[in-house]
Order: structure tokens, then sequence, then C-alpha cells
């Protein structure tokens, strides 16, 4: 894949995690089918395909809905939050925002962050400008907020992760507690980088930590759940 702008070329030095493979160059095929959303889809994917299953609901997952498992990914549609939801939920005006999204992820995937394999992203027109969608790995596990139980495990984790996030510049204002994904086998996924942006600067930490808190309040998270 050619260099995207968005994402810086070298790692920074010491990187805590041990890099992945390189996913194929990335391309593009039109009028694509995606299970339990439709015909007409541009989908953009490395070698420029990607295996879906059919679709059912994702149980139990946060977000904005209409999220859905199909086979071994996950497609998560973008949604409008806030009250602008109620005049344009889904409509944006290019799909630029779903490449960035992809461009972080990749970058991340790549550099053996824990997060979730990025498998697409897929637009298509809608009313005055176009919908999108984001595809990645299905991978087991449970929302942090459903096992604030284990918040002994999360805290350390996600304080190595937050650590590297900021050392590589990265600012993720989307990076809450029902986006940190507990695996079965152990450790975290850190997941959604939608608005994900390189942008370093000394305060990169303490934003993720305001950020971690007001989500840790609005969920009622137990006092075992907030960083000391």
């Amino acid at each position: 894949m050619l260099h995207d702008p968005l994402v810086p070329l070298t790692l920074p030095d010491p990187w805590p995690f041990p890099r992945r493979q390189a996913q194929r160059p990335l391309a593009c095929r039109e009028g694509r089918d995606l299970p339990g959303l439709g015909s007409g889809w541009r989908v953009c994917a490395p070698a420029g395909d990607v295996d879906l299953g059919s679709a059912e609901g994702l149980p139990g997952a946060f977000g904005r809905g209409g999220i859905l498992r199909a086979g071994d990914a996950v497609l998560r549609p973008y949604r409008r939050g806030g009250l602008l939801r109620h005049v344009n939920e889904r409509t944006y005006r290019t799909s630029i925002r779903f490449a960035a999204e992809y461009a972080v992820h990749r970058a991340l995937w790549e550099a053996g962050f824990p997060t979730v394999e990025p498998l697409a992203y897929a637009w298509r027109p809608h009313r005055w400008g176009v919908e999108g969608v984001f595809i990645t790995r299905y991978a087991e596990g449970e929302p942090w907020p459903r096992r604030w139980d284990l918040s002994p495990r999360v805290l350390p984790a996600l304080g190595h992760a937050l650590d590297a996030l900021c050392h590589w510049g990265l600012w993720a204002p989307d990076l809450n507690a029902t986006n940190i994904l507990l695996p079965p086998g152990g450790g975290i996924l850190l997941i959604d980088w939608d608005r994900a942006r390189f942008a370093p600067a000394p305060d990169l930490r303490a934003r993720y930590e305001a950020r971690l808190l007001r989500s840790l309040r609005r969920l009622g998270a137990p006092p075992e759940a907030f960083p000391s």
C-alpha cells in the first residue's frame, strides 16, 4: 500500500509490541453486496476482496446499533451520535472519514498493537453524500463493562497500551470503556478507531485518562475499575 499521509512512516523507538506481517495492497471493487446491508457498495480491502458469510446481529455489542456479524467478520455501519443523529444519522459528505479510519487501524494492526484485524471499508451513495461500513475480523471476547470483575487485569494492560499510543502520538477520541474487549485467553483488545489521528502532543495521556474517567462514570463502573 502506498504511504498514507495520515500515518507516520516509522514506529517510535522503543516499541513494545512485535510487528505483524503487512497486509496486501489495498484495492477497491464496485457493486458489491454486503450481507444484511444490500447492494451497490464500493468495497476497499487488501487485494480488493473480503470473505463474508450470512449476516446476523451481534449480541452484546455496544455502540449506536446496526452492528452485524457475517461469518468471520464484523460489519459496523457508520452512525452519527448526539443531537445530529436526529437530522442526519448516516449520510457523510465523502468517504474520507472511512478511509482515514482504515489507514490508522491498519497501521496499528501491522505495528502489533492489541486490536482486531481490519479487513475493509465500504461506501455507497446515499442522499446527498455517502454512507459507510467498517469491516473487521471477528474476535471472541466481552466488552469491559460486562466484566468489571476483571478490572485488576485490564488496568495494567490498558495503561501499557495507552503509553504506546501516546509515544506514537495517536489520539483516539472514541476510546472508552465500551471499546475495550476482553478475549477469553487474557489481555485486552482496543477497538473502534473512528476519528483517530496522529497528532503528537504533551497532554495526550491526560486527555486519554479524562476520556476514560468520563466513560467509567457514565457507565456506573465500580471503584475497582478506576485507575489509581
